[in-house]
């Protein structure tokens, strides 16, 4: 990281700006007209509460460290703000936010936009994994904003003719832990040597590790720590419940990232790949198919529900081999876990049902892929048949001229 500059201790904000229960609007928090239209059709009623401690702070010019639990609204608490500030001196290339994964760059585009949209706000996402020549055109646009993951926008400061950020206003630093647990230190350290130093600067981060600590003293200019929560712990909107399950029983790993963004599906079964920068806001039920390892985890995967306001359900599935693990977790958050209710008999009855549904199932695939082989192997023997013709019709064109004659 860089040599850090003299700055002050981050000041802790222990009282909000503005008290919660005051707090109606946005528009409380200083937040203009059309940015709290832009909220009321998102349907964001109220404010959360780390957007209650830290959009008063951000509006004033302060630098920010953002703590706060998974789901708690961290988007908006420091969207708002760039865009309040952008309304007040249009610039383009005016906010960089730094993300440690592809999903999380573009859900926060899509805030970005959906916020701005009434503004005319344009966002450029640079990550890995897409065609940069693209990505270079987006950027030769100069749009407004840019959500990037370090080495794409690394990439692009060094290969990307007439592209910098000497101009940023605002730099935004999101999950920052987890940017650092992922060796990005070095492309940091990069951007910061290269980007303004009067500039305003957001670090959010899950946690405070001793790497966040020493970016926070590199980046940060005399900063005011929000913290929603002193300890870990889940919101309260979450109902979270156990299964005893012995380890024969559990069931088979469903999903698609996609079925969820078009809401075919509300159930989440939760491995440490959906642990954290996946927001999908209609998830009601979350399902730890396997307990984690590291209790933390536990917090960010149930954080996939009950976000920013709403309730959910959390279910873990406990085996005899995983009592001490959901022991720890019981420990951390500080609460005892009722077991969820079920129909133990009901259950079993359908597992012989299931059980014969997946021998059929199985049947049924190895004998379509044998008929598909052996249709293979009749098509190689004699290269003059229907099959081989109509590929070859299509290559050549044939079926375009066979229509033109008719």
């Amino acid at each position: 990281m860089a040599a850090p500059e003299e700055h002050d201790s981050p000041t802790e904000a222990s009282q909000p700006m503005v008290e919660e229960e005051e707090t109606k609007t946005f528009k409380d928090l200083g937040v203009t007209d059309v940015l709290c239209e832009a909220c009321d059709q998102l349907g964001w009623t109220k404010p959360t509460k780390i957007q209650i401690e830290a959009i008063p702070l951000a509006l004033q010019g302060r630098d920010i460290i953002g703590l706060a639990e998974t789901g708690s609204g961290k988007t908006g608490a420091f969207a708002l703000p760039i865009l309040n500030a952008l309304l007040e001196t249009p610039q383009r290339l005016f906010a960089l936010v730094l993300t440690p994964t592809r999903e999380l760059a573009f859900q926060i585009s899509e805030q970005f936009e959906a916020l701005g949209s009434s503004i005319g706000v344009q966002s450029a996402v640079i990550v890995g994994g897409i065609d940069s020549m693209s990505q270079s055109l987006a950027l030769a646009k100069k749009p407004h904003v840019i959500i990037a993951t370090p080495g794409r926008l690394i990439d692009h400061l060094e290969n990307t003719k007439g592209f910098n950020l000497r101009a940023l206003k605002y730099l935004v630093m999101d999950e920052a832990d987890r940017i650092l647990n992922m060796d990005f230190e070095t492309e940091v350290d990069k951007i910061l040597k290269v980007i303004p130093r009067d500039r305003k600067t957001f670090l959010f981060s899950a946690t405070m590790t001793k790497k966040v600590q020493k970016l926070q003293r590199a980046a940060l200019k005399n900063p005011v720590k929000c913290a929603v929560s002193s300890k870990y712990q889940t919101v309260e909107k979450l109902q979270q419940y156990y299964i005893f399950i012995p380890s024969k029983f559990k069931s088979k790993r469903l999903g698609s990232l996609n079925k969820f963004k078009a809401k075919a599906r509300s159930i989440l079964l939760a491995t440490d790949v959906a642990s954290r920068g996946l927001d999908i806001p209609h998830v009601d039920v979350v399902v730890n198919f396997d307990i984690p390892t590291h209790s933390k985890d536990y917090i960010h995967r149930v954080g996939r529900t009950a976000r920013a306001g709403r309730s959910g359900k959390a279910i873990t599935f406990v085996t005899q081999y995983d009592v001490e693990l959901f022991q720890r977790i019981e420990y951390l958050i500080g609460k005892k876990l009722p077991v969820f209710p079920t129909q133990d008999d009901e259950v079993m009855m359908l597992t012989e049902r299931v059980a014969e549904a997946q021998r059929f199932a199985r049947m049924e695939l190895r004998e379509h892929g044998e008929k598909k082989k052996r249709s293979r192997e009749d098509a190689g023997d004699n290269d003059d048949t229907e099959g081989a013709i109509g590929v070859r019709n299509k290559v050549a064109g044939g079926k375009m001229k066979k229509r033109k004659g008719r």
